[in-house]
């Protein structure tokens, strides 16, 4: 990259730069916490659930010592958990080697759970000042866009070529401002549909001279989408309901869900899904229900499935012992993760109240 445009990137991030919590105290903690909040999810989603993570787990050494649990509840519609939990093992981890204390070099922080090769360059270069690049999906665009890259970005060498060019380019002076200069560019003005007229590097974007910005950065095939249809039977005993707990090394892993059974469609007759459900309940849980209403549909995604959930709600007059699940109290539930869209079945259910076999 030109220097002039090094500049121009410079003048344009001190001048126009987001007002964001992360920022205002840089510590190698908050960077990492917020990096990895950032991964596949909004800034303005962001925002709160950084500054509650924050005041719930100050230190690393408070986040290493709260329970999973605690952890996946300040998470709780963040999705993708996975990044929660190697956030409360990559604190362990820290714990345990580094006295509490975040390392400074390469080889140390990717020994960490969950640190990949962008947020151990964002924590060197925001953290710690250090000359290194923060590769992310903003920069990957930034990048291919001014160099007119035309090779899929999803392959490893491509993205090893663009993490090069990205450290190649940064100055010995406050390298860290162009390292986050390029990420907000691609956050705030080279999106997806590029604001060229706004942007500091068009006069030497090769994408925008050569008008190829829709067509760059190249990706491989997107990923098909698996819909999922479940009847989820939310079942009372009282003030108790039926849940169980993600497995671990599951998707859903520590989580809490309703019992759910897969149908082939989404039949939209009410009692269709009653009878069908009656006969689920019977021959997987072994319970018989008394059904007392139905509830609005809830569609929610994850990873590469997209899910529609028709939940129903039964009462029953003894709580009987179902191998993989356990009866917990409402109140009790309140104070434990849910996955996503079984969590909005469990705000509606709180909202009208448990329903009773009178």
């Amino acid at each position: 990259m030109k220097s002039k445009d090094i500049k121009n990137l410079r003048q344009w991030f001190l001048s126009q730069r987001r007002d964001l919590p992360w920022r205002e105290e840089p510590s190698p903690y908050a960077v990492w916490v917020s990096e990895v909040m950032l991964q596949q999810t909004q800034v303005a989603v962001v925002i709160p659930y950084f500054l509650r993570w924050m005041q719930r787990f100050p230190t690393i050494e408070a986040l290493a010592k709260a329970p999973v649990e605690a952890v996946l509840k300040e998470w709780e519609g963040l999705g993708y958990y996975s990044r929660a939990r190697n956030l409360h093992q990559g604190a362990r981890d820290v714990m345990e080697q580094h006295a509490g204390v975040l390392p400074a070099t390469v080889d140390e922080l990717k020994a960490i759970k969950g640190l990949g090769d962008y947020t151990v360059g964002a924590i060197l270069s925001f953290a710690f000042h250090q000359r290194k690049a923060a590769v992310d999906g903003n920069v990957m665009r930034v990048l291919t866009r001014y160099y007119g890259i035309n090779e899929n970005i999803c392959l490893g060498k491509v993205q090893k070529k663009i993490r090069a060019l990205a450290e190649e380019l940064l100055p010995q002076e406050e390298p860290w401002i162009i390292s986050e200069a390029l990420i907000e560019l691609g956050a705030t003005v080279c999106m997806r549909k590029a604001k060229c007229y706004e942007c500091p590097l068009k006069g030497e974007c090769q994408a925008h001279i050569k008008d190829q910005t829709d067509r760059i950065p190249v990706k491989g095939a997107k990923i098909s989408t698996t819909v999922l249809y479940r009847l989820v039977p939310v079942i009372a005993c009282g003030d108790r309901i039926l849940v169980r707990r993600g497995e671990p090394g599951k998707v859903m892993a520590d989580l809490f869900q309703f019992p759910y059974f897969d149908i082939t469609h989404a039949d939209h007759d009410t009692s269709a899904q009653k009878e069908l459900m009656k006969g689920a309940l019977k021959k997987e849980l072994s319970l018989s229900g008394v059904w007392k209403q139905e509830l609005p549909q809830v569609k929610h995604s994850f990873t590469r499935y997209r899910a529609c959930l028709m939940p129903h709600v039964y009462a029953v007059r003894e709580e009987k012992v179902v191998p993989g699940f356990e009866w917990i109290s409402l109140d009790d539930l309140r104070q434990v993760p849910f996955s996503s869209g079984h969590r909005r079945i469990l705000s509606m259910v709180l909202e009208h109240g448990l329903p009773t076999l009178c």
